[in-house]
């Protein structure tokens, strides 16, 4: 089974969210979070959140890009509980018990997103409001092998000091 990791390339995740994810944790779309958002509450860092963040599921921080990667079935459910918990603590669901089938149901709704993507495949997400609520479009990035061609290489071999 596939699931998504957060990843960072730099610095801006931890600029543009209120809380980020931490790298190499968790992460589903989170979507949910929206669900009673209007214009108004579209400001800010919570609008970056809304944009294009996913949802991490230890942190409950937001990070821009994931990478699908195997997750363990023990892995899987501890991540369904760990939503669930979730549930009960930022949205008043009754119980954990009462949660996890929907809890369960974010979590499969990211391993279709990753189902027969290639490990270290990208994603990215994107929201708008529409009049019948919060509507999300996926961007899947394939992996490709790194060739020196894809680095800048900055730099002198001379000893003399160069003015730009």
């Amino acid at each position: 089974m596939m699931l998504a990791r957060a990843i960072h390339f730099d610095e801006s995740d931890m600029n543009v969210f209120h809380s980020p994810a931490r790298t190499g944790e968790w992460c589903i779309s989170g979507g949910f979070e929206f669900s009673n958002w209007s214009e108004g509450d579209l400001t800010g860092k919570a609008r970056q959140a809304f944009s294009n963040g996913w949802l991490g599921v230890e942190t409950f921080g937001r990070v821009t890009f994931v990478a699908v990667t195997q997750i363990e079935p023990a892995e899987f459910e501890a991540l369904k509980v760990a939503v669930a918990e979730h549930f009960v603590q930022m949205y008043g669901a009754p119980s954990v018990g009462d949660a996890l089938q929907v809890a369960e149901d974010e979590v499969l709704h990211m391993v279709e997103l990753c189902d027969n993507q290639d490990p270290n495949t990208l994603l990215s997400v994107a929201r708008e409001l529409t009049d019948a609520g919060v509507k999300e479009s996926f961007r899947m990035i394939e992996p490709r092998d790194a060739g020196l061609d894809q680095f800048a290489i900055h730099g002198s071999l001379d000893d003399e000091p160069h003015s730009h």
